[in-house]
Formats: C-alpha cells, structure tokens, sequence
C-alpha cells in the first residue's frame, strides 16, 4: 500500500474505547456481578517457607453464609517430574502457585479459598481455618539461594547433581570470547543489581466464575487472553475446555502481568462446590504480595574493544530469581543484552534461579531491560575509556541487515542505527546542561513476536463494520485496527466497530503481549477484509451482468474497471449491504493464521536528570525517546507506548523496589510505601518515530509495546553518573543509596 495515499493509516484517530472509559463507563472484570453471586476470598500464608502439614477447615465449614471451600485437593495435580507446558507456562507449577501443595512458598502464598454469601463472612471464614506449618529457613535474595547452605525449595530439581536452586541456564555464543578478548586494546567488566519491581497495573486481578448444573461454566475476568484464561483454567480443574466460555471484559492494565492465572481456577471450583456464581478480587496488597512482579538480577558484563571503539567481544552472565517456580525471563537477559550491536564474539550466559519470593511474571520485554541495563552501562565506561561519545560507539558497532546475532537470526531490513543518528542530531542531545545535571544514552532491543491470532469482518445491514479479534486490548488495537479496515474499504474510520470476541465467538488467538498483537491481528484483519472486498466486487458484477474482474473498489464504492465494462454508477457499501439478500446473503469473512514474519524492534534514548546532592534527589528533567516502530499505524497510540515504557523505566531506576523484612515478608505491598512514579515525578516526554516498515507484513508493522522499556535504566543511571562523576551498579538510584555513595566518595576524597 502506498503510503503517502493513506488517509487513516498514520492518523491518530479517536480511539473507541476512550469516553467510556474517562466517563466511568468501561465494564472491567470487578464491574461484573450476577443473581445468586457469592464472594470468595483466599487465606495466604503467613511464613515464606513452611511445610504445610495439616489444614482443618471445619470450623469455617461450620460458620453460617459459608458455601463452599477449596484446598489444593481441589485443584488438579500434576507431577513435578513431566513438564506440562501451556504457553509460556507450566502446570506443574501453576497448579501450586494458585494453591500451595506441599509446602508454602512465600509469604502470600494461597493455602485456601472460601465463598460466602458477603466478602465479610468469607474473610472471617479464612481466618477460621487452621493450618499446622513446619516453618522452614528460607532464601529472599539470589545470593541466599544460590549459596552452599542454601535452603532447597524444590529437592527434586538438581544443579550439577545435586540439589539446588538453580532450576535452569540458558547459553547463547557466537565466534571465539576468548580470541575475540585477545584482540581487544580496552577490557572492562562490571557488575550489577537490580531488584524485582510490579507491573503496578492500576486494576487489580479479579474474574467472576459461573459453573452451571451441567458442568458449563463462564468466566468474566481481567486478563490478557481469554484463551489462555480457558486453558489454563481447564487444566486446573478438570473442567473440559470445550465446556468453558472465557469471556474478556476491558483491562485496566496488564504490561504483562496479566498472562497468568490466579483467581480462575480457584473461583471455578468454589463455585462447583457451591453451585452459586463467585466472584474474586484481590486487594492491592495481595497483587503486590503474591502475583508476578519481574525479576531482580544479579548481572556481570565484560566488554573487549579496540583502540577505534570496534567491539570485538562480549560476555555476560545474568542470575535472575524466578520467584517461587522455574520460570525467570532469562531468555530476554541473554538473548537482547547484546542484540542491538554487531559484536563478531559473544557469550551470554542465564541462570534461572528460584527463591522465597512470588512466582515473577512477564513484564514488557521481560528480561531485556536487565540485560540492557547492564551492557549499556558498561558500554558507557568503555567509550569514557576510548574518549569516544557514547553514541557514536553505539553508532560504529550498530547491528545492519545481514548481521548475525548471538541469540541465532541474522537481521533483515531493520532500524537501529537510524535510532541513533537521530539522537545524534536530536537538538537534546546538544543542549546546554546546567550543574548537577547530566546525560545519559542507552539502546534497547526486543523480539518481538506473531502466532496464532483469528478475525471476522462482517457488513452490517446499514453498510457499516463489525470486526472482531480474539485479543485483550492494552496498546491501541482497536483503534488501529479500524484505521486499517477503513482504510482497506475506503470509508471513514467511524463506520468501523471493532469488538474483542470471547473463546465461544472467534477462533482461537494467543494472548495479548510479546508485542504481537497489531502485527499478527492486522494480518488476519487484512485478509479478512480482502476477501469481503472480493465478495462485494462479486456482489456488483452480478448486479451489472458482467465479470467480476472488469469490477475494482475504490473509495468505498465498487466500480466499473474502465469503459469496456460499462457505464454503470458506483455501488457503495451501504448500496451493496441493502442488496445482499437478493444477491446472495450476507456479507463477511473470517482468517485464521498462525502468524509469522514479525521481526525484533529498536530504539535509542536520551535523558537528562537533575541530582538534589543534599537531599540525595534524582530527577528526570528531559526525556526523549527514539524509536524505529516499523509503522506508526496510529501515531498517538505508538507514542503512548514509548512515554509509558519511559515512565516505568524511571520508576525501576530510581524508586521501585520491594523491601522484605527480617521475616521473609513484603513490607511495602501498598502504592503507599511502594514508590511507583507519578505524574510530578516525570517531565514532558518526547518521542521520535522513525518508520522503516517490515517487509513481511501489509502494513509494514513491526512491534511496539515492548521496547519503550528496555533502555531508560542505564539512560538514567549513565545520566547520574555524567551528573556527580559517580557511577552506580544497583538499582533503584533512591535518595539513601545516593546520599550513601555521595558521602562515600567525599570521605575518599578527603
């Protein structure tokens, strides 16, 4: 498609979901209630590591307004020893983080459930359980886990045969690392940490589950894939998938947190038991407690250059915890920390390490920004070291078409470099600073993904158009994919309505994240509306009595391919859609693919901070992102995505962390005491788009949602270090590890 004729791609239209949600309007998963509905709540536990010896529910049982109550005997059981995996998932250890089997795992961890008539009777019912625990020592930090004496969670997992903490390494390498340092005139390696932080979506999980008398059951929850919702839930409880609709309602955030599972299974089999409607929500304190934030790491970077500022090798090993199950990001760590450069000799190393802690989930681009975090950092030392600007070694090792990468593709038509001439002549990048000031640069990169996705295109009676996807919207999709459809169609945007169909009314589609969503649901979308312009073209052939391909669409109307054809006036949509009975019936078409062809995604950052050196204050005063987003099908909505990722990103840098206490408990699970930026905390962010469209997909879609965040922590914290001349190694950069490090480095200067 030629886009200089585009009228709705590239046009930041209204977005449909927009005046119900700012007028209170929107239904999310809370919003939803039904006759006879219950309320269920779950009783956690109290100990980070305890062995679960005895539950006694009877006096719960007993108390009036009780109706049902589940343990772990109501949930199904699969064996630790065969792998049973559901996406990114397994339900080995699904079926024992929404309910502690064994053993609890971390302070949070379910150990029952109850429905009652009034959350109030079912709250109090928890409180009446008694379980008998062997509180065993427990492992927060990766150092604990990982060290010799270290208490086992899992004594059936084994690291270099014996038991460990260790659940699981992943390797990628590329060339000779120890050649390529051979070669190399600069050396430097570092270390770092960083600890885990939340998505911190402002909705919290909550699902409404009816099990009717016939097995049948619904499920209305907040989630970022109704057919993940299905499945998962499914396996949990026996429940046939074909005999479950999994219904999504709107999503008030997600980031990735919401592509598992914790209230589904549990309200389906409260409400079996029952045989009453039950309804779920967790307090912010359990979210924050017991639902996957992301990964803190432990990483080491070494990088070897020449004399010219050519990087000739690169290792890096990450330990990342996963929490209380196998299943730590170590593929985005090992994988992305190094992807954005063309470095012929590389070594990345992942463990995946468990620990006292909730299970982590996905956090856009999970992992990367660990990795980045790292080799940005050290990337800023060794250009120091060279008396290189920083971007400019960005610039001279940038990854082109044709490059192999250590995590196994070889790059196609891809933007990086653009990303960083851009800053390069970006006016921000040469403004003046004042003192106490500084600036920082990082780079970032993230797959990006397709998969399986399914869209139907109908014609209303009226000429109008309904779309339906089977993904969760949290980046835009709707309002993008009615710009491509109007577009395709050549009508106004406004005609267009596009809906998120349930796991009963569109064909299956993997869940919304990995930045997928737009790329693969344009796909079939494309398609789909293709084959309805093929139809109305055909519907106006027989109108005209003449061949389908003497007929084109234009702007909304069939029309005769030239005067050979005929003289006959244009047929809109809406003329069409009146006809269709008499033609031959209604009008659409629906695809479903397993999507391939998405390709990774770059971007560059620039960012100034302002240091308060005696309150120990980092400020962002100056933010600017740049980003090549193959196409910005709708500007303001790929805009949104890059100041979002910054935001997080100068929450993960400068304040967000949890805090345990002497216990092994989370000691911040409120947005209280757990520091997530607000408004103030941020400045105006700006943001360059640079579009170098994917060849492989119609409309030259290449991902957007996850890259935002990979750079903005070693933007920040090479920006503090140009600010003071202090470098930091440990995020986040809060006011008393700035104040320690000033006051450290002026005793060793005096």
């Amino acid at each position: 498609m030629n886009e200089n004729s585009n009228k709705w791609i590239g046009t930041s239209t209204i977005r449909p979901d927009g005046a119900d949600k700012v007028t209170g309007k929107a239904a999310y998963a809370a919003d939803t209630n039904m006759p006879g509905m219950i309320w269920g709540k779950v009783l956690r536990s109290p100990h980070p590591h305890a062995i679960i010896r005895s539950i006694d529910t009877s006096k719960a049982e007993a108390l009036p307004g009780v109706k049902s109550i589940v343990t772990a005997e109501d949930i199904v059981d699969f064996s630790v020893h065969t792998p049973v995996p559901l996406g990114i998932q397994d339900m080995r250890w699904m079926c024992r983080n929404v309910m502690a089997r064994e053993k609890a795992l971390f302070h949070g961890h379910p150990i029952a459930a109850v429905a009652a008539t009034s959350g109030e009777i079912a709250q109090q019912a928890c409180e009446l359980i008694e379980v008998d625990y062997e509180v065993l020592p427990w492992a927060i930090e990766i150092d604990d886990a990982i060290a010799d004496d270290a208490p086992i969670l899992h004594d059936f997992i084994e690291f270099e045969g014996k038991p460990s903490n260790i659940v699981g390494t992943l390797e990628h390498t590329l060339g000779d690392i120890d050649a390529g340092f051979g070669e190399a005139d600069v050396i430097i390696e570092r270390s770092f940490d960083t600890r885990p932080v939340h998505q911190g979506y402002i909705e919290p999980h909550a699902c409404l589950v009816s099990v009717a008398a016939d097995g049948k059951t619904t499920i209305w929850s907040s989630s970022q894939g109704q057919f993940m919702v299905r499945a998962m839930t499914a396996f949990l409880t026996g429940i046939p998938q074909s005999d479950i609709r999994a219904i999504p309602a709107e999503i008030g955030g997600g980031f990735g947190g919401k592509t598992i599972i914790y209230l589904e299974p549990v309200a389906a089999m409260l409400s079996k038991k029952s045989g009453r409607p039950v309804k779920m929500v967790m307090s912010r304190e359990d979210v924050m407690r017991a639902s996957g934030p992301t990964s803190g790491a432990k990483s080491m970077v070494k990088i070897g250059a020449k004399k010219d500022g050519t990087i000739v090798a690169g290792h890096a090993v990450h330990y990342l915890q996963a929490g209380a199950f196998p299943g730590a990001p170590i593929r985005g760590a090992c994988g992305c920390c190094f992807a954005p450069y063309d470095i012929p000799n590389v070594l990345s190393f992942g463990y995946d390490v468990v620990s006292n802690r909730s299970k982590v989930a996905a956090y856009r681009a999970p992992g990367a920004p660990i990795g980045a975090y790292a080799v940005e950092s050290v990337l800023d030392e060794v250009a120091e070291e060279l008396g290189i600007d920083p971007l400019e070694l960005r610039l001279k090792n940038a990854a082109k078409q044709g490059t192999k990468a250590a995590h196994g593709p070889v790059y196609p038509v891809m933007g990086f470099a653009e990303t960083v001439k851009a800053a390069l002549a970006h006016e921000h990048y040469k403004a003046p600073l004042g003192k106490f000031q500084g600036r920082g640069v990082a780079s970032g990169y993230w797959f990006n993904a397709g998969g399986e996705s399914s869209a139907q295109v109908n014609i209303t009676e009226d000429g109008n158009v309904v779309v339906t996807t089977g993904h969760p919207d949290i980046g835009g999709s709707r309002a993008s994919i009615a710009n491509i459809t109007a577009e395709l169609l050549g009508i106004d945007y406004r005609r267009v309505s596009v809906l998120i169909g349930d796991t009963a009314t569109i064909g299956y589609s993997n869940l919304t994240g990995g930045s997928r969503v737009l790329f693969a649901s344009a796909m079939v979308v494309t398609q789909s509306t293709e084959q309805v312009i093929e139809r109305l073209r055909g519907l106006a052939a027989k109108i005209w009595g003449i061949d389908a391909e003497a007929v084109t669409w234009s702007d909304g109307a069939a029309r005769p391919a030239g005067e050979n054809a005929g003289k006959f006036d244009p047929l809109t949509l809406e003329d069409l859609a009146a006809r269709s009975n008499e033609t031959g019936g209604p009008i659409g078409a629906g695809v479903q693919l397993n999507t391939a062809g998405a390709e990774g995604g770059f971007a560059t950052h620039v960012c100034d901070v302002e240091v308060d050196v005696d309150l120990g204050i980092v400020r962002v005063v100056r933010y600017t992102s740049f980003q090549d987003v193959g196409k910005a099908v709708h500007p303001a909505y790929v805009e949104g995505q890059m100041q979002g990722g910054a935001v997080q990103g100068i929450g993960w840098a400068l304040n967000e962390e949890y805090i345990y206490n002497k216990d092994g408990k989370v000691d911040n699970p409120g947005f209280l005491d757990y520091r997530m930026p607000v408004c103030s905390d941020v400045p105006m962010l700006d943001n360059v788009i640079i579009e170098i469209p994917n060849p492989k997909h119609p409309q030259g879609v290449r991902g957007v949602g996850e890259v935002p965040l990979v750079p903005p922590l070693a933007a920040i914290r090479n920006a503090v270090y140009n600010a003071l001349g202090v470098r930091f190694y440990s995020l986040p950069m809060s006011p008393p590890k700035v104040l320690e490090k000033l006051d450290a480095t002026k005793m060793a200067a005096e």
